[in-house]
């Protein structure tokens, strides 16, 4: 079921926003070469108890899952792009890392990613970071009332396709509220103008994620991490947004923090 939010709401929805931006402004400053997986998801996890919110990920279980989640926060390495598992794995330099880190906050939901490179970065990874930011951003220009979802998958797939990407529509956007997934499924790609029309008080999570030569993937030994099928890296670049009259919010902004 599709919900709208009240502009009380989405003032609620306000301090998870700037809490997650909050976080992952802070691990990507923090995270470098030799830091650990681990270590990422202890100091989420130790941010987490101090500002008393609730892990979205910790005890989640959905059918594609293999078990419960069991970490706070994804970590997804070089070909992994989705739903990272963190493990103990120490960072490499040139590694390309996307953090995706969604919390409750008094009940209501925020959820973002981020990908940058540790160290030494290849222009290939710099150029596809670059594409999913563009594509984010895009996606967060097409999120007005009296739009339809197409809009925002078409505006999407525009860029990706401009660079030469394939775009995998398994998993995408989503709504956001008192859950971390729930209705309408907003998908990378798409026809303009079809789909559920945007209204005030809608509030989604936008993320393109692209791979560099494919958009097949493959379930990692762990049952979580979603890998490329050719190998080939990716990058994924998430903001919760609400929908409102005078154009989109974006909860998770973090350039409060004087940071992308």
């Amino acid at each position: 079921m599709i919900e709208l939010r009240t502009p009380a709401e989405i003032e609620a929805m306000r301090p998870a926003g700037r809490f997650v931006a909050e976080v992952l402004a802070t691990l990507r400053d923090e995270t470098k070469v030799g830091t650990n997986l681990l270590s990422i998801d202890r100091r989420a996890h130790e941010m987490i108890r101090k500002a008393g919110a609730e892990s979205c990920y910790i005890d989640y279980h959905p059918s594609f899952g293999a078990s419960p989640f069991g970490k706070v926060i994804c970590t997804s390495i070089n070909d992994a792009v989705l739903h990272g598992l963190p493990h103990d794995y120490a960072l490499r330099d040139g590694d390309l890392v996307t953090l995706d880190f969604a919390v409750a906050v008094d009940g209501w939901v925020a959820d973002s990613a981020v990908s940058f490179v540790v160290g030494t970065p290849r222009d290939e990874d710099l150029a596809l970071i670059d594409t999913s930011e563009r594509a984010l951003d895009a996606a967060i220009g097409a999120a007005v009332v009296g739009n339809k979802i197409g809009d925002i998958s078409h505006a999407v797939a525009q860029v990706a396709r401009a660079e030469g990407l394939s775009i995998n529509t398994d998993f995408g956007g989503h709504g956001v509220g008192r859950e971390m997934h729930g209705d309408p499924h907003v998908p990378n790609d798409g026809k303009p103008g079809r789909g559920y029309p945007l209204r005030a008080g809608l509030v989604v999570a936008l993320e393109p994620w692209f791979l560099q030569s494919t958009d097949k993937l493959v379930t990692d030994a762990d049952g979580w991490t979603l890998r490329s099928a050719d190998g080939s890296r990716g990058a994924h670049s998430e903001h919760t947004v609400a929908i409102t009259e005078t154009g989109p919010i974006i909860l998770t902004d973090r350039s409060f923090l004087g940071v992308d």
